[in-house]
């Protein structure tokens, strides 16, 4: 599949991995594929994002991320369907912070970090995110993978990652309208 990526998709995937180092993470998750979106400049990804109000808002996404960690990697959505059950989220990480500190329920365990490993695997997640890369970019009819389609795919993909771009106005329609003058329709993403 890498084949028929841009070279501008190739230095997001690399950039990743980077981040993943940086992080000291275990492996490459979709978190590292946005970071490394926002560090682009000069391609079609970083035009969409600056277009859409997201350049220079790092800090503002880190946060949202943050956030949904703390709550163990529920987006707001799971949270409240669990309140339509009767389960306050809310309450539960606060009674798990006084009993462990803050951060207890914090999904993103950080490994050893450095380079010990030869090649950081990739996670589901970020698997996923190329995947349907890919099937964004054929449903476009389009020869190449660009770094356009990986944002965009990041913002279909269920859970937080998709929710704080949207925090943020950054959503499939919104990249589509961007950089194509259309809406795009999600169901061409699925």
């Amino acid at each position: 599949m890498f084949e028929r990526f841009t070279k501008d998709a190739r230095a997001v995937v690399e950039g990743a991995v980077l981040q993943s180092e940086r992080a000291g993470a275990d492996t490459v998750e979709a978190e590292h594929m946005l970071f490394a979106l926002l560090d682009r400049e000069g391609s079609r990804g970083s035009f969409a994002l600056a277009s859409l109000g997201l350049a220079g808002r790092r800090d503002s996404v880190e946060r949202g991320l943050a956030e949904a960690r703390r709550r163990g990697g529920l987006s707001r959505a799971d949270a409240d369907a669990l309140s339509g059950l009767g389960i306050d989220v809310s309450e539960i990480v606060s009674r798990v912070e006084e009993a462990h500190g803050v951060g207890a329920l914090e999904s993103g365990r950080k490994g050893g970090g450095g380079r010990w490993l030869r090649r950081r695997p990739f996670a589901q997640g970020a698997k996923d995110v190329l995947t349907r890369s890919l099937r964004i970019a054929l449903a476009r009819r389009e020869r190449h993978i660009g770094d356009e389609h990986l944002l965009m795919a990041l913002t279909v993909m269920p859970g937080v990652l998709a929710e704080v771009l949207a925090d943020h106005g950054v959503t499939y329609e919104s990249v589509a309208r961007v950089l194509y003058g259309d809406g795009g329709g999600v169901a061409a993403a699925g």
